[in-house]
């Protein structure tokens, strides 16, 4: 079966589903998307060998950082997140129609109470 998939061989060209976008569960695990749409992770090389670095190295550690704008197209990718604007990423939209401040005027009761005295 070499030079050809496993999975034609099985099923057939007809046959192959289409990739499912799944967000990656380690990097899930390991940041924070804020609501301002910044990737939020803790910095590197704090946890242990701390013994010979200053305090003011390992009290910095204790501070979150945000992911760098050349590493947001890939690290939204991997979450499976839409990518904004400089440093920012943002979560999938939701159907837009919802939140219309149309249907939130024909909801209220000062709009119920017009449309009876018409």
């Amino acid at each position: 079966m070499r030079g050809r998939r496993w999975d034609v061989y099985r099923f057939g060209w007809g046959q192959l589903n289409m990739p499912k976008n799944k967000p990656h569960k380690g990097l899930l695990k390991r940041v924070r998307v804020t609501k301002s749409g910044k990737i939020k992770m803790h910095r590197a090389f704090g946890r242990h060998l701390r013994s010979h670095k200053s305090g003011q190295t390992i009290r910095g550690y204790r501070k979150p950082t945000f992911a760098h704008a050349s590493d947001l197209k890939r690290v939204s990718r991997l979450l499976g997140l839409k990518t904004g604007g400089k440093n920012k990423a943002r979560k999938p939209d939701v159907d837009a129609s919802e939140g219309s401040s149309k249907d939130k005027d024909k909801d209220s009761p000062v709009a119920a109470a017009a449309a009876n005295e018409k």
